[in-house]
């Protein structure tokens, strides 16, 4: 971990500078309007010209900004800055004609950077292939449990130039980002930040795990105070070491074990502090019990020990973590009990969208019928499978790429018992439920824990999870 003295970014010049806005939707459609209510000659490119294209082109022209759809691959003329979606992928050919000019391409993170006051909230800033939302959401409840203004805000849904320009005055903001976003952010400078894990996740858009991880280590450039990682995941701690940080700057780790000197962990039931502390090798403050987080499986406990951490670094008193933790109500599809049907608990983890994710929902339950399937993103599922095969009761299999997780199974865990559902209509949910009910005995759980993406049968997997819910029950009708 590198130490220098970091400078702000000089504002800009708007008026009469042409800016090219790339991609319509939430955030190219609040870029164009910011920017040309700042004076700018907008200009806004889009790949799509289908109706609700047309309908959001509608509404900027009628503002006086130019919108080009059904184009994004060619540079208007004259543009001296690109804003971009952050989901457009680095090898757009609108992209490569911008580095050729020698333009500077930004992301809408960068922007709400850029535009941020002199007296700006400071940035707590999250990232990791999985957690993020929960720990900002965390991050965010302790925060205001210690008594301060602020909002969990980025890619978690709320727009950060919202947040930035917007009337509320904020004291910090907790901010989710996403390796997207990181790409296209290149002078963000957070106060403290956290990469919770690292697994490969995006790799069609990064084009590998060490361009996926460089991106995700951006988020620790430029720190002030505290650069969280995972003891857990040595990645994590290489990109600390990577990290060009202000002078005083300091490593701090979290791990489910007990703590060194500058981590935070757990001891006998407590998350406790060794690194906020006087003396921390002799000392450490107690924050909260493992009860106090909600749910108290293993990877939320880490979310937990990384928001805690960040709030730590903030200044935020031990107390207000245990009540923020206690306030904390995780989103929907995240872990959530359904119910529990004849002893057996039903528990959606829809959200597990990836193998990384599911073995972490799949390590919180000794006992488990496991409901798996979806569309694999490219993903192999030995590593999960053999991870996970001594907790395994039995398997129901969904999706259009089932068969990569048969065939793990198979490999990995000859003896348990495996059920295949040749469908990938939505009511295969229901069966697969009935399914697993048939294979749970008392005290077992059946997770829904798809590792896979849910585009295959479901619009998103919120729809996936609700299916889930409501054939719980309806097997407990």
């Amino acid at each position: 971990m590198g130490s220098r003295k970091v400078t702000s970014s000089a504002p800009v010049d708007w008026q009469g500078k042409h800016v090219t806005v790339a991609g319509l939707g939430v955030s190219g459609i609040p870029a164009a309007k910011v920017l040309h209510a700042r004076g700018a000659n907008v200009t806004v490119v889009n790949d799509g010209d289908d109706a609700r294209a047309r309908e959001q082109a509608a509404e900027l022209e009628a503002l006086g900004i130019t919108v080009r759809l059904g184009d994004g691959a060619t540079l208007p003329e004259g543009t001296e800055l690109v804003v971009t979606a952050p989901g457009w992928k680095p090898d757009k050919p609108l992209f490569a004609a911008a580095r050729e000019a020698g333009l500077e391409i930004w992301g809408d993170v960068e922007l709400a950077w850029r535009l941020r006051g002199p007296d700006a909230a400071p940035w707590l800033a999250i990232t990791g292939t999985n957690g993020k939302t929960t720990t900002t959401q965390m991050l965010a409840s302790i925060l205001k449990a210690a008594g301060l203004r602020t909002a969990a805000v980025g890619n978690i849904g709320v727009s950060l130039l919202d947040a930035v320009l917007g009337d509320e005055q904020y004291d910090v903001l907790a901010v989710e980002l996403s390796s997207y976003q990181l790409h296209w952010a290149p002078s963000l400078r957070a106060h403290s930040a956290a990469v919770l894990n690292l697994a490969p996740d995006h790799l069609d858009w990064h084009g590998s795990m060490e361009a996926y991880a460089a991106d995700k280590g951006r988020i620790y450039e430029g720190n002030r105070v505290a650069c969280v990682y995972n003891v857990a995941d040595k990645a994590t701690e290489d990109l600390v070491r990577e990290a060009d940080v202000e002078e005083g700057c300091r490593a701090v780790g979290f791990t489910l074990g007990t703590p060194g000197p500058s981590q935070l962990g757990v001891v006998e039931g407590i998350l406790v502090d060794r690194a906020f502390v006087e003396d921390r090798h002799k000392n450490a403050q107690e924050l909260a019990e493992i009860s106090d987080v909600n749910p108290p499986a293993p990877h939320n406990i880490a979310n937990a020990l990384a928001a805690a951490a960040l709030a730590r670094a903030f200044g935020v008193p031990a107390r207000a973590v245990r009540d923020g933790l206690r306030d904390f109500t995780p989103d929907a599809h995240r872990i959530a009990h359904v119910a529990d049907v004849d002893a057996v608990a039903y528990v959606d983890d829809s959200k597990a969208t990836n193998t990384h994710a599911a073995e972490a929902s799949l390590a919180a339950y000794e006992s488990i019928v496991w409901i798996a399937g979806g569309l694999a993103k490219g993903a192999t599922f030995d590593e999960l499978v053999a991870k996970s095969a001594k907790r395994l009761r039995g398997v129901v299999l969904i999706g259009q790429d089932r068969a990569l997780i048969r065939e793990a199974l198979a490999r990995h865990a000859p003896e348990v018992p495996v059920v295949d559902l040749d469908r990938t209509d939505t009511g295969a949910m229901l069966a697969a439920v009935q399914e697993a009910s048939r294979l749970a005995v008392a005290g077992d759980t059946v997770l829904l824990a798809p590792a896979c993406a849910s585009m295959d049968m479901f619009a998103n997997y919120n729809k996936r999870g609700d299916a889930f819910a409501e054939a719980v029950r309806e097997l407990g009708s």
